[in-house]
């Protein structure tokens, strides 16, 4: 059985790996461990879910059972509070964020193999004398207190960062260049997409999923050419769910990127490799291929150590960065939430980390509009 292959698979094969009575396993209590991920496999391809979530889900399984050095029907709620407690205090503590979610794929398999629908608890009581239950109760499980539990760190950019971001993006490529050496077609295609990333707000993997044909005009801003707008059909999808589409329109403070793609599409695009004209990426290699999610990460690693901003920010950065500039610019809230692709306002909310200037003018405002110039004057 090959656990990888996680789209191939019989739905009744779980059920016949461990119904077949006249059939003695050489290691039985591995047969039925692999017919029950094989059944939990088959119930989430069901639910249409993604064969990279159904495959980390299996790997988890695996992992606490190698931890236990245990079987599902051996596992009891204590084996899951030490497997939690020694994630919390290894050398690297895993995130509250990432050990809830371990937490919720192993309540989704316990869910699974003790559901009487399926055979699982007659079958291991039958063949072991035990029954598995679930680990995992309100109990003894992370409570969701916080509406952000993210990494304090991922903060978005200033003004100042983002400029001096771009700068160091810049000069890389002249550096490379004036010394005459081989990468700074690559650094100037990078710096193109940082600057893409962050004038349309787009997480990294809808970045480098664009085509070509995803430039749109916007006939309210016919000086944009076909930079007006972006078509993103690779936007996070909900769980279960196909890639969310949306068109983020180009906002007037970020019109320089038109001339920023421009000259990628003309000049940098076709420099990049003789194949590029046959790709339909709009980000590629040198060697015509689509530009990878890691490559993504390293060019804006590379920009910010070069511009000596905080190392602990990413390229998700970028886009807490557009949401808080595009209130910094008055520009409403649902527009927003509508060009960043977030079902909900609340999401919006927590990418933003406006500015003191921003505030202090708010309050300018609020001032004058219910006191008038006169308390201005008192106050200075």
């Amino acid at each position: 059985m090959h656990h990888e292959d996680v789209l191939e698979v019989d739905p009744s094969s779980a059920q016949r790996l461990v119904s077949a009575r006249n059939v003695i396993h050489l290691d039985p209590e591995g047969a039925v461990l692999d017919g029950m991920l094989n059944g939990w496999r088959a119930q989430q391809i069901a639910r249409f879910l993604k064969a990279p979530t159904i495959a980390a889900r299996e790997r988890l399984v695996r992992r606490f059972v190698d931890f236990t050095g245990m079987y599902p029907w051996q596992w009891t709620p204590a084996e899951a509070e030490a497997w939690i407690s020694e994630l919390r205090s290894g050398v690297k503590p895993l995130r509250l964020s990432t050990l809830r979610g371990y937490e919720i794929d192993i309540k989704m398999f316990c869910e699974y193999i003790t559901d009487p629908r399926y055979p699982w608890l007659s079958e291991c009581e039958a063949r072991f004398g035990a029954a598995p239950r679930q680990v995992f109760h309100e109990d003894n499980s992370i409570v969701h207190v916080s509406e952000y539990e993210g990494d304090a760190a991922r903060r978005p950019l200033t003004f100042d960062e983002v400029q001096a971001l771009f700068d160091a993006a810049d000069g890389l490529a002249a550096r490379i260049l004036s010394r005459r050496r081989k990468g700074a077609v690559q650094a100037v295609r990078d710096a193109a997409l940082l600057k893409c990333v962050y004038a349309f707000g787009l997480r990294r993997r809808e970045a480098v999923m664009l085509d070509l044909v995803d430039l749109r005009r916007n006939a309210k801003l016919p000086h944009l050419d076909r930079f007006g707008a972006l078509s993103v059909r690779h936007g996070k999808a909900s769980r279960g769910g196909p890639s969310k589409r949306r068109t983020v329109l180009t906002v007037p403070e970020m019109g320089w990127i038109a001339e920023t793609l421009a000259h990628y599409l003309d000049e940098v695009r076709p420099a990049l490799s003789s194949s590029s004209s046959s790709s339909p990426a709009l980000w590629v290699t040198e060697r015509g291929t689509r530009l990878s999610r890691r490559a993504a990460n390293e060019a804006f690693c590379t920009a910010r150590d070069a511009a000596g901003i905080d190392s602990s920010l990413d390229l998700h950065s970028l886009r807490h960065s557009y949401v808080t500039h595009l209130v910094e610019f008055d520009y409403p809230e649902r527009f927003i939430q509508e060009q960043v692709g977030h079902s909900f306002s609340s999401t919006t909310a927590i990418y933003v980390g406006v500015s003191n200037e921003y505030r202090n003018r708010l309050l300018t405002q609020a001032i004058h509009t219910r006191y008038g110039a006169d308390f201005e004057e008192a106050a200075r």
